[in-house]
């Protein structure tokens, strides 16, 4: 038997029926691009993701750079993230027109460390994007506060945490606005690129709209230059179809977690993920640290179990932002996760069965 890293047939396989339907009925109604699936999905995950207003758009990288356009972001501004992510979160703050400034993790969650953000602050800075890393949420509290007490927007980066909530609270409803992924093996994937950005402020949700859509709302009647960022009606209607079965496919990555801590956890060298008190965490991914990761991932690949690195260098440390010379000593977090790091099979239909055979072969290694 072996165990890949995520699953996609089998879902699709669980669903196909419904998943065949949405497709066949796109094409029948040649709604390929916008039109009622696209419609349909954009208020029905508002209504999930406890929000007023969903702006779907092409991918989440685009949903980054949508929600910053709209708030105006200019040459001159820094904005504030985690060193711990995936390039868009960075780049897009850079191709919004403003400087990306570095804050390291905190140690335990993989999330950004708010004291680090306090201390990133200076008098060009506009915001500042949290990311809720491998599902978990960060700590909102703290962050929201030296928003408030800075003058500062917050934008979320919720690529990987969709349904995750921070003191029973959804992620996403904290700050201005807050982006979505539903890139394949996202908790919640299309089959192909999609994204979103949500926000309960109606006139940036306008304002991102037109941005998306070529500046306008109504074609041909443009009222800003925008670029093309649009949710193509095949990827709505698929989405629309999973999303009933978001939250039991979140249980069971939660589950699924609970039976990887109890396996794991007294395995030494090995630290399981840190969920933190008051943070419900979704488990995009189930990542682990161990000194001798390099050579864990090459057993378990060895033994038919995939796994993934996710991410090897710190955001800092990537050749595209050698222009600021940083040093691994300033985000010292970070960068020793970069070394430890290693993301196990984590998907809502893997077996115990599955996971034991998981358990077994790090406690032989």
């Amino acid at each position: 038997m072996s165990v890949p890293f995520a699953d996609l047939q089998l879902q699709y396989q669980n669903i196909k029926s419904e998943i065949d339907e949405a497709i066949a009925a796109v094409i029948r109604g040649n709604a390929f691009i916008r039109g009622p699936y696209v419609d349909a999905f954009e208020r029905d995950f508002a209504n999930v993701a406890s929000v007023k207003h969903c702006v779907s758009c092409a991918n989440g990288t685009d949903a980054l750079y949508l929600a910053m356009a709209a708030l105006k972001v200019k040459p001159g501004d820094e904005v504030i993230t985690s060193a711990h992510s995936w390039i868009s979160t960075s780049a897009m703050i850079t191709h919004a027109g403003a400087t990306v400034k570095f804050c390291d993790t905190d140690g335990a969650t993989f999330t950004i460390d708010p004291a680090g953000i306090e201390a990133a602050i200076t008098s060009r800075t506009v915001g500042i994007i949290p990311v809720h890393l491998y599902g978990q949420p960060a700590d909102m509290d703290a962050i929201m506060a030296i928003a408030k007490k800075r003058g500062l927007w917050v934008i979320e980066d919720c690529a990987q945490a969709h349904l995750a909530r921070y003191k029973g609270q959804m992620v996403g409803t904290f700050g201005a606005a807050a982006t979505y992924s539903f890139y394949p093996g996202k908790n919640l994937g299309a089959m192909g690129d999609a994204g979103a950005v949500v926000t309960n402020d109606a006139a940036l949700a306008d304002h991102m709209t037109m941005l998306a859509r070529h500046g306008g709302l109504v074609k041909h009647q443009h009222n800003i230059e925008g670029i093309n960022s649009r949710l193509d009606g095949m990827q709505a209607a698929i989405l629309s179809a999973k999303l009933p079965h978001l939250s039991y496919w979140t249980k069971a990555r939660q589950s699924a977690a609970i039976f990887y801590d109890h396996g794991l956890n007294q395995i030494e060298d090995l630290v399981v993920p840190q969920a933190a008190p008051d943070r419900e965490h979704v488990y995009h991914l189930y990542t682990i640290r161990h000194p001798r990761r390099d050579a864990l991932a090459a057993h378990l690949n060895a033994n038919g179990i995939q796994t993934a690195v996710n991410y090897p260098t710190a955001l800092p440390l990537l050749p595209a932002y050698k222009r600021f010379d940083h040093s691994a000593m300033q985000f010292p977090n970070a960068c020793h996760d970069q070394d430890s790091i290693l993301s196990l099979p984590m998907y809502a239909e893997i077996t115990k069965e599955q996971q034991d055979m998981v358990i077994d072969c790090i406690r032989s290694f």
